[in-house]
């Protein structure tokens, strides 16, 4: 093969350029993978237009990643060149206190690739083997990109305690909305509530299994609620619609009961109107979660034995080489463009 790979650099917000660079070599504990799908997530979009405060420049985007592995180090024992993989996110310490305490998706030290470090948006790239998780080849590459946002939905209904008795409520349907209604109804869950202004992300969740869909166009949020559960309001609410304001929304009385808790997904920094009587009161969980942990290969598994309905998640698939139309629906938002993945040119 040539010794020469493109990559996407965002320069800065608003800005990106494509270079072409020597391929890397792998370390000793290290893969080479040669990239096949990516998943394009909002956090993409915020890193492109300088809203995502995690972030450094200038920085290769792309966090879900899938690939073939190309090349090992020579310390290399658990994956093979030819496998097919996914990379996680993150990149620990392994000593610190979180790490200590399984919690190493917020590792004092974490990195995150297409971040922190630099991610997938490139042809080949290297990782560590212990940040590899083999897949089956039967897994298409427009599924193996979605195993990264199917593991946020095992982790943050894993961080609000979903048991099947749970009455839930998702505020927003675009992607991990859609996800974290799957996993739901996945874990046993008899009510899920999904409300949206889009009715085009509601019609998809009533056909993933959402047992009401309310769009706040059209009815208030309290009194759909109040009325779904006859006056008793749902057990946990996840705020996956992560705008200034969502996360007083779900707390407003009449929402989640007394004892419930609310899973709030977004880094969204304006101030919201919360107190600390609205936690109070009702003795609510406000529960934290960020990217996932430990949850890459049970996730695997299930997308091996096809538990997930992927069939218009990743909505619009674009090629390696045409990557400035990921930049343009950035930069011009068009309701018909769900989803990004990436497809890489063989």
């Amino acid at each position: 093969m040539s010794n020469m790979m493109k990559e996407v650099v965002v320069i800065k917000p608003h800005e990106f350029a494509v270079r072409e660079v020597e391929i890397p070599e792998p370390k000793g504990n290290e893969v080479l993978i040669q990239m096949k799908s990516a998943g394009v997530c909002g956090s993409d979009h915020h890193i492109y237009h300088g809203a995502n405060p995690c972030s450094t420049y200038p920085r290769i985007p792309g966090h879900e990643n899938a690939g073939i592995v190309a090349k090992v180090g020579e310390d290399v024992e658990n994956v093979k060149v030819g496998d097919h993989v996914i990379v996680d996110l993150i990149h620990t310490c392994g000593e610190c206190y979180q790490c200590g305490i399984g919690r190493k998706n917020v590792c004092e030290k974490v990195k995150v690739r297409g971040s922190g470090m630099d991610g997938g948006f490139r042809e080949y790239f290297t990782a560590p083997e212990d940040e590899v998780y083999k897949i089956s080849e039967s897994v298409s590459w427009k599924d193996a990109a979605l195993v990264e946002p199917y593991a946020i939905g095992a982790h943050c209904t894993t961080r609000g305690r979903v048991v099947p008795e749970d009455v839930v409520l998702i505020l927003g349907t675009g992607t991990i909305g859609a996800i974290i209604l799957q996993t739901c109804k996945a874990k046993g869950c008899k009510t899920v509530i999904c409300c949206d202004i889009n009715e085009g992300t509601l019609k998809r969740a009533r056909d993933f299994g959402a047992d009401y869909v309310i769009n706040t166009k059209e009815e208030n949020l309290v009194d759909a609620v109040q009325r779904i559960t006859k006056g008793h309001g749902v057990t946990i609410a996840f705020d996956a619609a992560c705008y200034p304001g969502s996360l007083a929304a779900v707390m407003q009385p009449g929402i989640v009961c007394n004892a419930g808790r609310i899973v709030p997904l977004g880094f969204c920094t304006a101030p919201e109107e919360i107190t600390q009587a609205m936690i109070n009161q009702r003795e609510l969980d406000i529960i934290g979660t960020r990217m996932s942990c430990y949850q890459f290969e049970p996730t695997i598994k299930q997308m091996e034995k096809k538990a997930f309905d992927t069939e218009g998640i990743g909505a619009t698939y674009i090629r390696f080489s045409e990557i400035e139309k990921v930049f343009y629906y950035m930069d011009n938002p068009d309701s018909n463009i769900k989803k990004m993945v990436i497809l890489f040119d063989e």
